[in-house]
């Protein structure tokens, strides 16, 4: 808030406040006095004017804008300097008065027609200084008093002044606009002349231009129907170069070609060709025609007499072109067949143009069938020369040598040749891959090496997996079926006139081995590659067909050799004299041929085959060879025993199973052979069992009591029969007793020669065991009063082991039984005789089996 300015010239000049009373008591505009209209509401303490001035000066607020603003304008319009005789009012002594003034006003004090405007207050770079040197210049009240008296007509003056400067540029401004209107007036009356004469003109001129339109207008149809015609022309029409590149024979199918041009070689419209080919591009640009020309045909009108002679036009020159590239295929596959050999697959080599031909013969199969027939012809001939070559005169440098030469070793010899014709299959196979532009594995995710399902078994197979026909996808897995039909049926005539010297010298050498191991190997490498061959050319063709029957032969050869070895065994005699019970030489010399055979088979196999499938494939060869060999050691042991009785003949039958089982042991598809085998060696063990059981007991003396203790009646008394009377028993005991005292309780030497020390040693216990449940039988029976023996415990207790069945059982080394010794015999009994109804049923089967053989 801005503080009033001291007022200090009033208090000092009198004169001034007679000066500004007098102004005071002027008449206010309702003729009241202000002293008069104050007085009745002030009281008389508060009725000085100069009280009541500085009352209303000092309350004055200066803060409005509007009132700083007026005070402001009048200090501008009452400004005098310092130095002049009037000398205006310091900015506070304006100030003052125009306080003074308002206060006046509010009182009724002033004229109406006075007013007494505010003095502007100082700027604010004035300073104290300043303003008492302005106060001691000026003569207080002067310029307020004639503000007052003046601020009217002042005002008036300098409006009626701004007033008439804006007369006076409004003149010049109206003298100007009165020119300038006289400018347009004459402007208007000639535009006005020109249109007159304008209109005028075009009435005279509006046929003419009515028929430049026309013209015009004819012009742009004329020219419309030119570009129409000229793009059908150019559409529906083929040029004459690429008339003369499909019927000329001067223009090769070849030329311009380049491989980047791929399959879809194209013709621009102003005859330059793309990187396929003049030829190539030119079929394309008809079959573009032609596809184009049947929206012609598709009216409702039906086809038009343009459309139809555009479909024989370019039908012309596309049969043209098809006759030109039969022509090409049928040079191009004669000189492979003047150039390219069986076995050298980089003289195979398939041009780009040639590959393109043959993609688009297929929409000519007739034409594509005559070309693919040279084809096979000609390879025909040539891999027939290759592989006669191969065998006669090797290679071009005489290496490699000829296959000929290796004939005395048979498996090279038959190897070499089968090795020769895979690999001509695989240039082939290769050849016709290029050929056709075949992916391999595209439609069938077959990764290489794997095996290839052909269309018709894929289809089948598809069949009755998912109910549907293969191809029903899309035409790209029908297109990929025929490529390949196609190369199976070319490989398959490639390679037909390689068959017949191919089995006729294989057949020559399987017919002419005396080994039947040669012969078995010789059989396998033949299946092997039967195998190979039905998996990329397939089951039905000639090469696997008679793949097929040559392998047949050889296993039928190899069955005959080894069927002629395994009757010989039965020719085969003893010596009588021999006392060894060990197999004997053909035993031996029949199962290390068996175990190479074994080892060949096993070496044959893919690893792709189930266990079944491997233990079947060679359950014919071990029925031909084992089967005799086992029926000649029993049926030679017993004729031996039966010469010399003393001949060990148990012993020497379960050596030579015990010897076979070995032969068999090492390789897992004979189980069920080994199973078998094993059941013929446990019978035989029973069998020694039961006879070694009876010579101990009858070399230990005890065999005809404990037969009686097993057979005598029950109202008989034992001590009442001779062999078991006291005596006669007291005599078998000591000699019990002498047998337990011997080394034939630790081992026995009849077993010795067993070749397998587990089976002599649980031969020898079992028969351990029988004894000892036998002297229990014994005890037993002895103690049994019903025999009325006197002092049965004195009786036994007489020898070793005293009656104590434990005892024999810890001279045994064995483990007490806890069962019932008559029990367990007689279920041993039951079991033997389960057993040999077995063995009787076993060797009905096998006799039936021979029979059948």
């Amino acid at each position: 808030m801005t503080t009033p300015s001291p007022m200090p010239s009033p208090m000092r000049r009198p004169g001034a406040l007679t000066s500004t009373a007098g102004i005071a008591r002027t008449p206010s505009a309702s003729g009241t006095p202000m002293t008069e209209r104050k007085a009745s509401w002030a009281p008389s303490g508060t009725r000085n004017p100069v009280s009541l001035r500085l009352n209303k000066v000092l309350a004055t607020n200066f803060d409005n804008e509007d009132t700083r603003e007026a005070l402001r304008t009048l200090s501008e319009l009452y400004a005098t300097g310092s130095g002049s005789a009037g000398g205006s009012a310091m900015s506070s002594g304006s100030t003052k008065t125009a306080a003074q003034n308002e206060t006046r006003q509010q009182d009724g004090g002033v004229d109406e027609d006075v007013s007494l405007p505010a003095q502007p207050t100082l700027p604010a770079t004035h300073t104290y200084g300043q303003q008492q040197q302005t106060l001691a210049e000026a003569i207080p009240g002067e310029s307020a008093a004639r503000a007052r008296k003046n601020l009217r007509r002042d005002m008036e003056q300098q409006l009626a002044e701004g007033s008439k400067k804006f007369l006076e540029a409004l003149g010049e401004v109206d003298a100007k606009l009165r020119a300038l209107q006289t400018h347009v007036g004459a402007m208007r009356a000639s535009c006005d002349a020109a249109e007159t004469q304008l209109a005028l003109t075009n009435e005279s001129s509006r046929t003419l231009l009515e028929r430049a339109g026309s013209l015009r207008d004819e012009r742009q149809e004329v020219d419309t129907k030119k570009s129409i015609i000229s793009l059908f022309l150019t559409r529906f029409t083929l040029s004459d170069a690429e008339a003369e590149a499909l019927a000329s024979r001067d223009v090769p199918v070849d030329e311009g070609f380049s491989d980047r041009g791929g399959r879809t070689g194209g013709t621009s419209t102003n005859g330059s060709t793309s990187g396929g080919g003049r030829f190539f591009a030119a079929m394309d640009r008809a079959e573009k025609i032609r596809e184009d020309c049947r929206v012609l045909m598709a009216g409702e009108e039906g086809a038009t007499r343009a459309g139809l002679e555009i479909m024989s036009t370019t039908a012309t020159h596309l049969e043209h072109g098809y006759e030109k590239m039969l022509r090409y295929c049928g040079d191009a596959f004669r000189a492979l067949g003047r150039t390219g050999t069986g076995g050298d697959s980089e003289q195979l080599e398939v041009s780009p143009p040639l590959r393109e031909c043959v993609r688009r013969l297929r929409k000519r199969p007739e034409l594509l069938n005559e070309a693919l027939l040279t084809l096979s012809t000609t390879r025909q001939a040539a891999l027939l020369s290759s592989f006669l070559s191969a065998l006669t005169r090797g290679g071009p440098s005489g290496y490699p040598r000829p296959i000929e030469l290796h004939a005395h070793d048979p498996m090279r010899y038959v190897g070499d040749m089968l090795a020769w014709v895979h690999q001509a299959i695989a240039a082939e196979r290769e050849f016709l891959e290029s050929l056709f532009a075949w992916r391999g594995g595209r439609g069938d995710g077959r990764m290489v090496g794997s095996v290839r399902v052909f269309a018709r078994r894929r289809q089948t197979e598809d069949r009755d997996n998912a109910g549907l026909a293969v191809g029903g996808d899309g035409g790209g897995s029908v297109e990929e079926e025929e490529e390949e039909e196609w190369m199976a049926e070319l490989m398959d005539l490639a390679v037909t006139k390689l068959c017949v010297p191919l089995r006729l010298r294989v057949q020559q050498t399987v017919r002419s081995q005396e080994s039947s191991i040669v012969a078995y190997k010789i059989a396998n490498l033949l299946q092997f590659y039967f195998m190979t061959m039905r998996r990329t050319i397939g089951e039905d063709a000639l090469l696997s067909t008679t793949l097929k029957e040559i392998t047949d032969m050889a296993y039928k050869v190899f069955y005959d050799s080894i069927r002629t070895q395994s009757q010989a065994l039965s020719r085969v005699k003893l010596t009588p004299d021999d006392p060894s019970v060990t197999a004997p030489s053909a035993i031996l010399e029949h199962a290390q041929i068996l175990r190479e055979v074994m080892g060949v088979y096993q070496s044959s196999l893919l690893g792709d085959e189930d266990a079944a499938e491997i233990s079947s494939g060679f359950q014919q060869v071990l029925d031909i060879m084992l089967d005799p060999a086992v029926m000649m050691c029993v049926a030679q042991a017993e004729e031996k025993h039966a010469a010399n009785p003393r001949w060990d003949g148990a012993v020497f039958v379960l050596n030579c199973l015990c010897y076979l089982q070995s032969v068999l042991g090492t390789f897992e598809f004979t189980t069920k052979k080994r199973t078998e085998v094993q059941k013929l060696i446990d019978l035989r063990v029973l069998s020694l069992t039961e006879e070694h059981s009876a010579n101990i007991l009858k070399d230990a003396g005890l065999s005809e009591v404990v037969e009686i203790c097993k057979t005598h009646k029950p109202d008989e008394l034992m001590s009442r029969i001779p062999a078991t009377e006291p005596a006669a028993l007291q005599r078998s005991l000591r000699h019990f007793s002498r047998w337990l005292s011997g080394a034939d309780v630790v081992a026995s030497p009849r077993l010795a020669p067993l070749t397998m020390p587990l089976m002599h040693a649980a031969v020898h216990q079992q028969a351990l065991a029988r004894l000892a449940r036998a002297y229990q039988l014994l005890c037993d029976e002895v103690r049994n009063p019903r025999n009325r023996y006197e002092a049965a415990s004195t009786l036994l207790g007489s020898e070793r082991p005293f009656g104590q069945v434990h005892l024999l059982w810890q001279v045994f080394g064995l483990e007490e039984e806890e069962e019932d010794g008559e029990e367990e015999e007689s279920e041993e009994d039951e079991d033997e005789e389960d057993e040999e109804s077995s063995e009787e049923d076993d060797d009905e089967e096998d006799d039936s089996g021979d029979a059948a053989t």
